[in-house]
């Protein structure tokens, strides 16, 4: 197990370093960012236009696909 806090200078009382254990216990941790909105694209009305159709292979096939 190794120690998540150390002492590296000074002459701390048992009583000092559980007083600095719980202060920082009882901190909170820093806020995570907010999620970015996510966009609805299932609501844009530029999804039920047709694409342009292109000529070459499969074409006929995406003509009549929205």
């Amino acid at each position: 197990m190794t120690a998540h806090l150390r002492i590296v200078r000074g002459d701390a009382t048992p009583e000092e370093i559980a007083a600095l254990t719980a202060v920082l216990a009882t901190r909170p941790a820093a806020p995570e960012p907010p999620p970015s909105p996510r966009r609805h694209t299932w609501r844009n009305p530029a999804r039920g236009m047709r694409k342009p159709v292109v000529p070459g292979k499969s074409a006929w096939r995406m003509s009549a696909l929205p």
